[in-house]
This record gives C-alpha cells, sequence and structure tokens, in this order.
C-alpha cells in the first residue's frame, strides 16, 4: 500500500467516525425538540401529508434482520419516495446504539411494546429554520455519497 492509499484510507475512516458522532448528535437533538418521527408505518404516514418537513431520512437494519422480505420491500418505497422528494438518506446498522441513543428500555416487558425503530425521520417544519450542525455534516455526507454513485450511504452505530 502506498503512502497516499494509506492516508486515504486513514482520512475516510476519519470521515465516517465524524459523520457516525454526527448523526448520534442529530438523534438525540431532534428527538429532545420533537423533531423526530419513529417507525415505518408513521414515517410513511408523515411523508405522505408533509413531504417537504422531512430534511433525513434513516432506514436501519441490523445483519439477522437483512433477510425479512416485509421490511426490504418497506425500505425499497421509502428510499424512492425520499429520492422523488430530495430527502437525504443514510442506512444505519446497530439497533442496539440507535435504541440507546433514543432511550429506549433495555428491555421491553410484557406490558410494554418495543418502538420500531427501523425508520426515522428527522423534521424541520416550514415555520423554522433549524440549523444543527450534526444535520449539516449527514447532509454534506450524503451529498458526496451521491456524487460518488452511492446513492444510499451506510454507517455502524458501534455499542458503547
Amino acid at each position: 500500500m502506498t503512502l497516499e492509499e494509506l492516508v486515504a484510507c486513514d482520512n475516510a475512516a476519519q470521515k465516517m467516525q465524524t459523520v457516525t458522532a454526527a448523526v448520534e448528535e442529530l438523534l438525540v437533538a431532534a428527538q429532545r425538540q420533537d423533531r423526530l418521527t419513529v417507525g415505518v408505518y408513521e414515517s410513511a404516514k408523515l411523508m405522505n401529508v408533509d413531504p417537504d418537513s422531512v430534511v433525513l431520512c434513516l432506514l436501519a437494519i441490523d445483519e439477522e434482520e437483512e433477510g425479512d422480505i416485509a421490511l426490504q420491500i418497506h425500505f425499497t418505497l421509502i428510499q424512492s419516495f425520499c429520492c422523488d422528494n430530495d430527502i437525504n438518506i443514510v442506512r444505519v446498522s446497530g439497533m442496539q446504539r440507535l435504541a440507546q441513543l433514543l432511550g429506549e428500555p433495555a428491555e421491553t416487558q410484557g406490558t410494554t411494546e418495543a418502538r420500531d425503530l427501523h425508520c426515522l425521520l428527522v423534521t424541520n417544519p416550514h415555520t423554522d429554520a433549524w440549523k444543527s450542525h450534526g444535520l449539516v455534516e449527514v447532509a454534506t455526507y450524503c451529498e458526496e455519497s451521491r456524487g460518488n454513485n452511492q446513492w444510499v450511504p451506510y454507517i455502524s452505530l458501534q455499542e458503547r
């Protein structure tokens, strides 16, 4: 490996860490400010009613769920809708970390059902010009990825 290749790999790893941290920061801030829609069906309803308020779509899945055909169909439809409406999309793995970030209970008791964390929408209502460093960082990453013909970039959330 040449020095240029080593530097490029190091820069890519550093960029991925920066984007992952930005996604985590963004999710926590969006939830705190009630700008987060959680769940495949809830997200589909919101995008049908007010797609212009959606600024980011996160599609989360872990390796063991990759074979879920129904979920893959939902993802395909959501991705298509997002592309048609110029909504940034990011695929995410690390469902446990995602649940931890959003304050989900570690184990669901028989009385409570876990929320569907497979699709998350970050919204920015038209009446508000919410600026988040995390949102800017993720949007830039999505734009750079599209420039490299990676239409749905992927990040991995690591457990802590």
